[in-house]
């Protein structure tokens, strides 16, 4: 009977848990984020949608991204942007509700 309480118990906290628990919200929202290796794999090109939720989660998103990559294949966040977060409005490649960045892990 302890068992089966006890299971009954598990199988509801688990049933609790979305996917949603395991994604991270940025500006309020979640975003779709990929990430592509380019010609040589330290480059990369990241991108995040939807940009209408919010630009600036949308940055942020395809900033974290782009550190986890760096993080877990060359052991460093440090990132040299072609074209990155920080960069003013109107200089980010918006196309189709995606922003796109580029940029390099040190290598």
């Amino acid at each position: 009977m302890r068992f089966t309480v006890g299971s009954l118990i598990v199988c509801a906290v688990l049933a609790g848990c979305s996917s949603d628990a395991e994604k991270l919200r940025f500006d309020g929202q979640f975003y779709r984020t990929k990430l592509s290796d380019l010609d040589e794999r330290h480059k990369f090109q990241v991108t995040a949608s939807p940009v209408s939720a919010s630009l600036e989660g949308a940055r942020e998103a395809a900033r974290y991204e782009a550190t986890v990559f760096c993080v877990n294949e060359y052991g460093s966040s440090a990132i040299e942007w072609v074209v990155g977060p920080d960069d003013p409005d109107e200089a980010l490649p918006i196309d189709n509700n995606t922003l796109t960045l580029q940029g390099a892990c040190p290598q």
